[in-house]
């Protein structure tokens, strides 16, 4: 079925009046797989921090803003309970019969893992509370560390602190302002942002905000870019649990939703280019309610490491594990890794989408687990000298699954604690995910329990060769909860961590807080600098008491582990007429299918490792003629200066019509525009002939998104090369059929309701009232009569109601037929 028009020529005030409303109605929300955007957030608040070393931390160390600290009599505080909450079909879910049926590594394997290369303590608690969320990344020069309620940045090398020893996770945004400096209530994340050579650092606050920085720079000591957000999805809901992974197109974030009870699951993308810049990033969010039939509970973002990017515009894995026996109607009957494809389209977040699930059937593949540790208790594995239990987290993936492109094959890492024989015996499973193009599929999965020990709380790696490193705690009622790791090299046997344990640090007492809080995460990492070298972060418990818990940093490296030969590239990048340095240019080497590049700093330097090649390079900033530097030889250990002068592009204009094709009518239209990925320009069409014009720097593609405010038609999209001459690039737009509701279609075979208005006025058939109690006579007249032009884009007369013909205070209506 076609949609035809049902007039030619409509009154030019009542289509601008008709548009203006019809703009403000709220759209409705696509549902089901693949969703859409549930809303698109902007920052509460955004700024930029004092450089960190120069800032007096000895008088913020003393006036430190914490939760209230325990006391002998009470033991530390703590933070955040809703993290044990979980939504009641998996606390209730019963113990399953019996053990799974997967296969175990219930041995050591040789004691063959390599010595460590720096081994020191972390953060203690300094703060008097529990747990201490332990997180950390690893970058260039330094190691950085946060955890419940404060952080440290350490000198690789020897471990010592850079900024004079840990302060309160809230200081980088002191004299910011509102709930990111009055709050300091933990649930921390560290990352390095190794294609940005820049660190990303978060936690949220108990009002429902969740407070991120990005450094200006490579080092973490100096100034940060902060921003503020309300993350309550509109509902008051607190969001626990954030987690975040870097990807070349957002930084991807997961939370669980709270109310009073578990209300639901956020995945949601923050705008990682502006946030480099320091500029207003938009937030796309996705909210899962909790539902009966669907999991959403504990997601988790993949974060990518190495130095091959993922597939230009793939999505990021969001995951989950759901068990069988958990109580959903209708019940599983199999056990999965589910994965939620996040991607974000920042020319129209509309675009986005997030799902369709893809599952992996564990069972089916072999590999069924029991996550049913103690009944989700918290209370649960044991220590020495004591009946207090600590918490497993068995209901759950553990934080972070890790990304690596192999370029034959993309890969994911990740693990969870289960029961590995019916018993309440922890131990890890892990998993390796591969993708050869068409899909996630297993590649190998193992569970590791090798002696009657627990091991829990884990972490997984892969470096870039393919070895993996696990890292987790281990307790028993005869070992006080310590620190270990395991590894496995590429070409071990699959399911196997072959190369054994070694012990990172030994416990020396347990924890007899009641609260029985452990974890609630750790961080395996790998350095950017080799993409080999492991670094592990987790706490263990050096006396016994409430919660003396201190955490431990220590790194290994295997020594088959290579990346080839590497070298480095460092410059500025400046504006060619002024010497200003260019903040937020992108900086692009090429050679054959590899493709690497990095952002510039505030001011203008950039600085990125690249394996040794030949490469043409490029700079680029919006508002600038791009330049090539061609032949660029990197050799192995170089360290190049390449600086880039930029010229500034001249301005030229976009102007166009945007109209409906079957009356000419104009439309009023919301016209972005994009270049590289990110929005340059906004602008909205005059609603009463359909133009606009824009002003914009020429030389470049444009990406034209145009979208009608009224309903009845589907966005337009189109790419235009701006030249210095300017030009015209204008939008006609086709109802959607078979639905044809734009304003003056209807669904039919021929022509409803044609009016040319020549002639007598009103035409035969057509009535006037003038609401004011006259007859009507002089208020509506022809164009022809009044000597107005036809303002609705039409040709021809029009029907004109001109307040300076007919009078002030007209109130008056035109009927058709």
């Amino acid at each position: 079925m076609k949609c035809h028009s049902q007039t030619r020529s409509i009154l030019g005030i009542a289509l601008a009046v008709a548009v203006v409303l019809l703009a403000l109605a709220p759209a409705a929300m696509a549902a089901g797989p693949p969703m859409h955007p549930a809303g698109v957030l902007t920052p509460v608040k955004i700024g930029v921090s004092p450089v960190l070393r120069n800032m007096d931390l000895d008088a913020i160390r003393a006036r430190a803003n914490k939760v209230e600290p325990g006391t002998p009599e009470t033991g530390p505080k703590e933070v955040n309970g809703k993290n044990a909450e979980m939504p009641g079909r998996i606390a209730e879910s019963p113990e399953p019969s019996g053990a799974p049926n997967a296969p175990v590594q219930n041995t050591f394997g040789p004691n063959a893992m390599p010595p460590d290369i720096v081994n020191f303590d972390g953060v203690g608690n300094v703060d008097g509370v529990l747990p201490p969320d332990t997180n950390g990344d690893v970058g260039v020069s330094y190691y950085v560390q946060w955890v419940n309620l404060s952080f440290d940045i350490f000198n690789k090398a020897d471990g010592t602190s850079a900024i004079g020893g840990p302060v309160p996770g809230n200081t980088l945004w002191t004299g910011f302002g509102g709930s990111c400096e009055s709050n300091n209530a933990g649930d921390p994340i560290v990352l390095y942002d190794s294609l940005a050579g820049r660190w990303f650092m978060s936690q949220f606050t108990m009002d429902n905000h969740q407070c991120i920085a990005v450094s200006t720079s490579g080092d973490p000591t100096g100034s940060w870019y902060l921003y503020d957000y309300l993350m309550d999805a509109g509902m008051g809901d607190f969001p626990d649990y954030p987690k975040f992974g870097v990807w070349p197109d957002g930084y991807y974030y997961t939370a669980n939703m709270f109310g009073s009870s578990f209300d639901g699951a956020m995945a949601a993308v923050f705008e990682r280019d502006k946030m480099l810049n320091g500029q207003a990033a938009q937030m796309v969010y996705f909210y899962t309610p909790d539902s009966n039939s669907f999991p959403s509970y504990s997601m988790l973002p993949a974060d990518l490491d190495g130095m091959n990017t993922p597939p230009a515009g793939a999505p990021n894995p969001i995951m989950e594990m759901v068990d069988d026996a958990w109580g959903y109607d209708p019940p599983y009957d199999k056990d999965e890794i589910v994965i939620m494809p996040l991607h974000v389209d920042w020319t129209d977040t509309n675009n986005s989408t997030f799902g369709p699930a893809k599952i992996i059937d564990l069972t089916a593949a072999g590999y069924p687990f029991d996550s049913s540790m103690c009944g989700y208790s918290r209370d649960c594995i044991p220590q020495p000298g004591t009946s207090q239990g600590l918490d497993s987290m068995s209901s759950r993936l553990m934080y972070r699954p890790q990304y690596r492109n192999f370029g034959d094959r993309q890969s994911l890492v990740v693990s969870h604690t289960v029961d590995v024989d019916g018993s309440d015996h922890a131990g890890v499973r892990w998993y390796e995910l591969n993708d050869t193009g068409s899909g996630w599929t297993i590649k190998q999965a193992g569970t590791y329990a090798p002696d009657s020990d627990h091991r829990w709380m884990s972490d997984i790696a892969m470096d870039a060769s393919g070895d993996i490193a696990v890292g987790f705690s281990i307790s028993s009622s005869t070992t006080y909860p310590s620190v270990a790791w395991a590894g496995r090299l590429l070409n071990d046997p699959a399911g196997e961590l072959s190369q054994g344990e070694a012990i990172v640090v030994a416990g020396a007492g347990s924890q007899t807080h009641s609260a029985a809080r452990w974890g609630d995460y750790s961080s395996m990492s790998v350095d950017p600098v080799d993409d080999c070298t492991f670094w592990y972060t987790q706490e263990y418990m050096p006396t016994t008491g409430s919660a003396p818990w201190q955490t431990r940093i220590a790194a290994f490296k295997f020594p088959s582990c290579t990346t080839g030969p590497t070298g480095t590239v460092h410059g500025k990048v400046a504006n060619s007429s002024t010497n200003d340095p260019i903040a937020g240019a992108t900086v692009t080497f090429v050679s054959g299918t590899n493709n690497f590049s990095t952002t510039t700093a505030p001011d203008g330097t950039y600085s990125i490792t690249v394996p040794a090649d030949t490469y043409d390079i490029t700079a680029s900033a919006f508002g600038f003629t791009q330049q090539t530097v061609n032949g660029l030889v990197v050799g192995d250990g170089d360290d190049i200066t390449q600086d880039f002068a930029l010229d500034p592009a001249g301005t030229a204009f976009f102007d166009g019509y945007v109209t409906a094709t079957g009356h000419g009518w104009p439309l009023y239209a919301k016209v972005a525009i994009a270049t590289g990925g990110s929005t340059v320009a906004t602008v909205y069409t005059n609603p009463f002939n359909g133009y606009y014009e824009v002003e914009l720097p020429q030389g470049s593609n444009y990406d034209f998104t145009v979208t009608p405010t009224v309903p009845g038609y589907d966005p337009m999209t189109r790419t235009v090369l701006l030249p210095p001459a300017g030009a015209t690039v204008s939008f006609e737009f086709t109802p959607i059929s078979p639905t044809c509701n734009a304003p003056g279609y209807g669904p039919g075979n021929g022509t409803i309701l044609a009016e040319d208005f020549e002639g007598s006025f009103p035409p035969a058939g057509w009535t006037v009232t003038d609401d004011t109690g006259g007859s009507g006579a002089g208020v509506w007249e022809s164009t022809a009569t009044t000597g107005r032009s036809n303002y609705t884009g039409g040709s021809g007369d029009a029907a004109d109601a001109d307040s300076d013909w007919a009078g002030d205070g007209m109130t008056t209506t035109l009927y058709s037929p």
